[in-house]
């Protein structure tokens, strides 16, 4: 069998919106009257990263590793977890070669914010940020994200 060094993974998460929490995206706190409910900071963004980058060395889920049923992640920021995801995928050989995600979102408006998510994206990685491709779409006022009731996000990530 061949062993092909660069390798793919594809992450989702989904969270509903809160009253009384911040909103965090890519690791910066967003503006807006509501937050994401979870059981860590609940940031789609970086936890559907999380999952691809974990995909692509063929490493499990989130949820495999950073359970949400484990007290130790209550209210914990997931950017410790996607350091803590690099150390892991560096353990088996691998490193990010880059990252894109789309954040699927009616509101807020998320144009503004996508320079600062890549530039902490960047240095989280340790990656240059022509390496992380951050997009935001809306689903034209269809499904939950269109009525206001969370957020999406999708990444895909590879490894080298």
């Amino acid at each position: 069998m061949k062993n092909i060094k660069i390798r793919v993974g594809h992450g989702i998460d989904v969270h509903r919106f809160v009253k009384g929490r911040p909103l965090i995206l890519g690791g910066i706190e967003i503006p807006f009257e509501k937050g994401l409910e979870g059981h860590s900071d609940a940031d789609v963004a970086i936890h559907a990263i999380i999952d691809a980058l974990l995909g692509a060395a063929a490493l499990g889920d989130i949820g495999a590793h950073f359970p949400d049923t484990d007290p130790q992640y209550k209210n914990i920021s997931s950017t410790i977890l996607l350091k803590r995801t690099i150390t892991l995928i560096n353990e088996h050989g691998f490193q990010p070669g880059n990252i894109d995600v789309t954040i699927v979102a009616q509101k807020p408006k998320m144009r503004s914010y996508i320079p600062e998510i890549r530039r902490n994206l960047s240095s989280i990685l340790e990656l240059a940020e022509s390496y992380i491709s951050v997009k935001a779409t809306t689903t034209e006022n269809m499904g939950f994200a269109g009525r206001g009731e969370g957020i999406l996000a999708i990444a895909t990530a590879t490894v080298i």
